[in-house]
């Protein structure tokens, strides 16, 4: 028994060694806690990243390269007198239009420097419209050499059939889905084309004609390309005459004629802008 020692443990050494015991305990659960908050702050901003579903089809594939070669054709083949064009810049124009921004935020001065470069002066009495009938005006400016549609100019040609947008924050275009009429008028695509339509119309000069759809109720439909922005764009000052054709399908009874009613209210809008208005049936030609 006397060779035996005895330690004795303080109270306060128990209450030192449960506190710390405690302590690494709270650190734990804190720094879990933290973890957890990071990783959902994380998620949150990713998910937020993500681009919405939109009703429109996404960007056109290879969408930069499809401007690029349209552009050398455009100023090598079909124009040659446009030659000087520089088609890097025109590309890199068109695409810092709508990188990285909201894909409903499209303003006309986001495509100010592409139709600085893209700009093209037609011919008087070389323009041609057209509202639904797409493929007979350009059967029509393929006969009668000279004649420009829309689709026809730099722009217009190099633009023609694409879709594009981008991502908020990334450099990366949109391939999934872009944003059309039905979720906001800004989108990228219906502001550009829109502008492009409205200068192509405040361009002209002398007669211009139009191509109107014969075969469905409203041959001049004010809901149009040509009805919201062309024919309300034409400048008095520069246009004297507009002769419309209304085509009827072959072996379709007429919906739509020189006399109907739509007609009728695009002679209206003529009238006011002082612009001589004359109506054609059935270009036969075409």
């Amino acid at each position: 028994m006397a060779n035996h020692r005895f330690s004795v443990v303080s109270g306060s050494e128990e209450e030192e060694a449960c506190c710390s015991k405690k302590a690494k305990i709270c650190l734990g659960v804190f720094l879990g806690l933290l973890v957890l908050v990071t990783v959902a702050v994380v998620v949150g901003i990713l998910m937020g990243r993500r681009s919405p579903k939109w009703n429109g089809k996404g960007s056109t594939v290879d969408f930069q390269e499809i401007i690029l070669r349209r552009c050398h054709t455009y100023i090598r083949v079909v124009q040659p007198e446009l030659g000087d064009r520089d088609c890097q810049k025109i590309k890199k124009a068109f695409t810092d239009a709508f990188i990285s921004k909201d894909p409903c935020s499209a303003r006309e001065e986001d495509y100010d420097l592409l139709m600085k470069l893209g700009h093209q002066t037609v011919p008087c009495d070389k323009t041609v419209f057209w509202s639904k009938t797409k493929e007979l005006a350009h059967q029509y400016t393929k006969t009668q050499k000279g004649l420009f549609t829309l689709e026809n100019t730099l722009l217009g040609y190099i633009a023609d059939d694409l879709s594009w947008c981008g991502k908020v924050g990334s450099s990366e275009i949109n391939l999934e889905s872009c944003p059309d009429r039905r979720n906001c008028n800004s989108n990228f695509v219906s502001v550009f084309r829109n502008l492009l339509s409205k200068r192509f119309a405040e361009n002209a000069c002398g007669m211009v004609q139009v191509f109107l759809n014969g075969s469905i109720s409203n041959a001049f439909d004010k809901t149009s390309t040509f009805g919201r922005v062309e024919v309300h764009s034409l400048q008095p000052s520069k246009v004297h005459t507009l002769k419309a054709w209304v085509i009827h399908d072959s072996g379709k009874t007429p919906r739509d004629t020189c006399s109907g009613s739509s007609i009728n209210e695009l002679q209206l809008i003529l009238r006011g802008k002082n612009i001589k208005f004359t109506c054609q049936e059935n270009y036969r030609p075409i």
